[in-house]
């Protein structure tokens, strides 16, 4: 079965999503309306509604980092993931989590960061030489 994930959220200003994830993260603009907009977050679609953004804490702990809970992420080919970290932190982004590799030289070796969104909406990007190792135990 294939499928895309879908997510809906809300942010404060959909002028500065379209900024952040449209010329940021490089997110293809989709359908809106005035009070929405659509967007391919990496092959999936995720709906930026005006609002109030949901509450996160750092109550996920992850090795010896806390990250917030909850959080949205997508997982990347790793020379996608590098580039995106490079343009992130090109744009000055403020990472929660800077670019890092966790679990080096074991199963499920990854490359993480974490940020938000211009509205405090946490997000995960992680990175994989092989996406079939995602859940390799």
């Amino acid at each position: 079965m294939k499928s895309i994930f879908h997510l809906a959220y809300n942010v404060k200003d959909l002028d500065e999503a379209r900024r952040f994830y449209g010329e940021v993260l490089g997110c293809r603009e989709g359908r809106s309306a005035p009070t929405w907009v659509d967007f391919d977050f990496f092959g999936h679609q995720i709906s930026l509604h005006l609002g109030e953004p949901f509450k996160t804490a750092a109550t996920g702990k992850v090795g010896e980092h806390m990250v917030p809970m909850p959080h949205l992420g997508v997982i990347l080919q790793l020379d996608d993931w590098k580039a995106l970290a490079g343009r992130l932190e090109e744009a000055g982004v403020d990472f929660i989590i800077k670019p890092t590799v966790r679990f080096e030289g074991e199963p499920g070796e990854q490359w993480t960061m974490f940020f938000n969104d211009p509205f405090g909406n946490p997000i995960e990007v992680k990175g994989f030489r092989d996406l079939e190792s995602v859940y390799a135990a």
